[in-house]
């Protein structure tokens, strides 16, 4: 059975490791392999993360508990339609 993914665009500093941390704060180690994120693209200071498509809505509120600025800019299903 294929999992069905969420691509988000997320602008921020320190990308990779802030992303991860604040997944693992929030939901833990279990939620953080339900949500099994995985990077597409890093640039300097935005990126992109593909994430499972029951767990979008953890993930962005993981984001706004995180101390450190981490924004999502927009949540598609392709990565034809972020426009990256």
């Amino acid at each position: 059975m294929r999992e069905k993914k969420r691509y988000l665009l997320i602008k921020g500093e320190n990308l990779k490791e802030n992303v991860e941390k604040a997944i693992l704060e929030y939901v833990g180690a279990l939620g953080f392999s339900k949500t099994s994120p995985k990077w597409i693209k890093i640039n300097k200071d935005s990126g992109i993360l593909s994430v499972n498509r029951k767990s979008v809505d953890f993930v962005k509120a993981s984001f706004v508990v995180f101390p450190k600025k981490l924004e999502v800019v927009k949540v598609s299903g392709t990565l034809k339609g972020l426009g990256k």
